[in-house]
Order: structure tokens, then C-alpha cells, then sequence
């Protein structure tokens, strides 16, 4: 080791112009030049290994009517069978459906539109639509909610637009139990509202008018509040909603990676991979070349010290 650090420092002594240019394009690679330049231009593979669905729960338009997370916030914690709730006996269940799908598409505007289109045609609604790079390689991101007895046929005409179906994600939660809780909770606010009406109807005094009267005002409160829990876990279960990601690229949307071997997937990211280090480091060519008027005025400068010097030592020498 210590000859290989000789050999370098020895080396840096001879080649003094040389070792600090490739100091400047270091510092122009590390400082200048995007670290995350393979993630930004689309073709890093981070994506690619993993699920990348962001989080969808059950909210959307109906999150607003919510005035306490306690009872309803548990609902996102259950996706893919996670921390399900004990069942209980009611004949009637309220399941909340959420559907996710990665779609590899022909004309991703098209398709977009079409889906939208028949969102409202079977009774529901677009939530929110994302599209990148519409006059290119264009990638969407489409949340729609429709009617839960119209999700089958929903997701049965996504299929049928799409070239091919990357990846796909169905679950439901039961929050029956939450919904009975509520409702239990509301009979007992309402009889212990007409209590205190009974109460306020007898009171005589100044002062108990208004203890009864503020009790009545905090328990309307509290009875307003569940209300507007029950009815966001009513209509959440009403209209399913359904995320999809739209691309012409497979290999752009998010998917579940199966433990099967794939060689030709595997050619392609690397492909893609090589690629994204090309354009990497053409980009930093570009960068340094962009720069030149700031270097380069450095690297003459330094020229012109070590050929003055270089003189003098001649000069120096002739004399001596």
C-alpha cells in the first residue's frame, strides 16, 4: 500500500496540469452534474424491482366529511389482508373495495379519456388525472371512483383497453364493525340528548338553564361528528375507487416482481441501464464543455505560471 500511495503522490508531482483537471471535472461530476441523473431520466431500475403504488386507502372526495380519524383511520392499515378486524354477526356487510392496475396501453391520452368516459357512464366520477409528457411516451396516473356493484365490469373493460395488464390489485376492508360501533354510540347520544332536554324543560334557575344548555351544545357536537363518520364510511363503501397507471411502456409502470427468471427482462433493464450511464456521461461532457470559459481560463493560467517557472530554472542553471 504504501508504494501504490508513493507511486500516486509521485505521479500527481509529475503530472500537476493533469491531476488538477481531473480535480475539476471530480468536482464538476459531484457538485454540478445531478446525482440522481439515472433516476431522472426514466431509465434507472429503482421502479422496476419493486411495487411502487402509492398509498390509495379509502379517501378521495369523501376525506373532508371526516371530524375524527380515530374510528375510520384504521381502514388504509388493511390493505392486502393486513390487520383485519374481527367479523361480527350482522347479515348485512359494509366492505370498502379499492382496486390498483398497471396498464401497458397503445395511446395513453386515448385511454385515459375513454376510461373517464365510462367512469361517468356507470354512475361515477374521475377523482384526480395526472399525465406527463402528453406529445411524447406519455404515462397517466388515473383515480376514478365508480358504483361498488359496477367495479367488476369496470376493471373488466380496463382489461380489455389495455396491450397488456403489468400488474393488478383487489382488496376489500370490512369496517361493519366500526360502522355499529358508531351507530351504537348515537343511541345512547340520543337518549342522553332527551335526558337533558327533560332536564332543561324543568329548570328553573339561570344557572342550570345554561349547564344544561352547554351540555346539550357538546353532545350535539359529538353526535354531528359521528354522523359525518358514518356517512364517509356509507358512501367510501358505495363507490369503490380504482387507481390506474397508464404507460406504452411496460417497464415504466409500477409491478409485483414474480420470483420467476426472466432473461429477456433482465436484458432489457440492463439495456435500459447502459443507456441511462451513456446519456449520464454525456451529459457531464456537456456540463464540463458548458463550463470551459470557467476552467478554462484557470488551466492557462496555470500553464503560463509553470512555463515562467520552467524558464527561470533554466535561466537559473545557465547562470549557475
Amino acid at each position: 500500500m504504501d508504494g501504490l500511495y508513493d507511486g500516486i503522490v509521485e505521479w500527481i508531482k509529475k503530472n500537476k496540469l493533469a491531476s488538477f483537471l481531473l480535480l475539476v471535472v471530480g468536482v464538476f461530476i459531484i457538485f454540478v452534474v445531478d446525482p440522481d441523473l439515472s433516476k431522472n431520466s426514466g431509465y434507472g431500475s429503482s421502479s422496476l424491482n419493486s411495487m411502487s403504488f402509492p398509498s390509495a386507502g379509502v379517501g378521495g372526495m369523501y376525506a373532508p366529511m371526516m371530524a375524527d380519524d380515530a374510528v375510520v383511520g384504521s381502514i388504509s392499515q388493511e390493505r392486502y389482508g393486513g390487520g383485519e378486524v374481527a367479523p361480527t354477526d350482522s347479515a348485512e356487510r359494509l366492505v370498502v373495495q379499492t382496486s390498483e392496475m398497471s396498464v401497458q396501453v397503445e395511446n395513453v391520452v386515448e385511454i385515459s379519456d375513454q376510461l373517464v368516459e365510462y367512469a361517468k357512464g356507470a354512475g361515477g366520477f374521475m377523482v384526480s388525472s395526472s399525465l406527463s409528457r402528453p406529445e411524447e411516451a406519455a404515462s397517466a396516473t388515473l383515480v376514478i371512483r365508480v358504483p361498488q356493484e359496477k367495479l367488476k365490469e369496470t376493471l373488466e373493460f380496463v382489461r380489455g383497453k389495455a396491450v397488456k395488464v403489468v400488474a393488478e390489485n383487489l382488496w376489500g376492508t370490512d369496517v361493519t364493525d366500526q360502522y355499529e360501533d358508531i351507530e351504537a354510540k348515537l343511541e345512547t347520544y340520543f337518549a342522553t340528548k332527551t335526558k337533558l332536554e327533560e332536564i332543561l324543560a324543568k329548570a328553573v334557575e339561570v344557572k342550570d338553564i345554561l349547564a344544561v344548555q352547554s351540555e346539550l351544545i357538546n353532545l350535539q357536537s359529538r353526535i354531528d361528528r359521528l354522523k359525518g363518520q358514518q356517512q364517509y364510511l356509507e358512501k367510501t363503501a358505495a363507490l369503490s375507487k380504482i387507481t390506474i397507471y397508464l404507460d406504452t411502456d411496460e417497464f415504466a409502470l409500477p409491478y409485483a416482481p414474480s420470483e420467476t427468471w426472466r432473461p429477456g427482462v433482465i436484458f432489457k433493464l440492463a439495456v435500459r441501464s447502459l443507456v441511462g450511464t451513456l446519456r449520464g456521461l454525456g451529459e457531464t461532457v456537456i456540463w464540463v464543455a458548458v463550463y470551459a470559459p470557467v476552467w478554462l481560463p484557470v488551466l492557462a493560467v496555470i500553464w503560463f505560471i509553470r512555463r515562467r517557472n520552467k524558464k527561470k530554472v533554466l535561466l537559473a542553471s545557465k547562470t549557475s
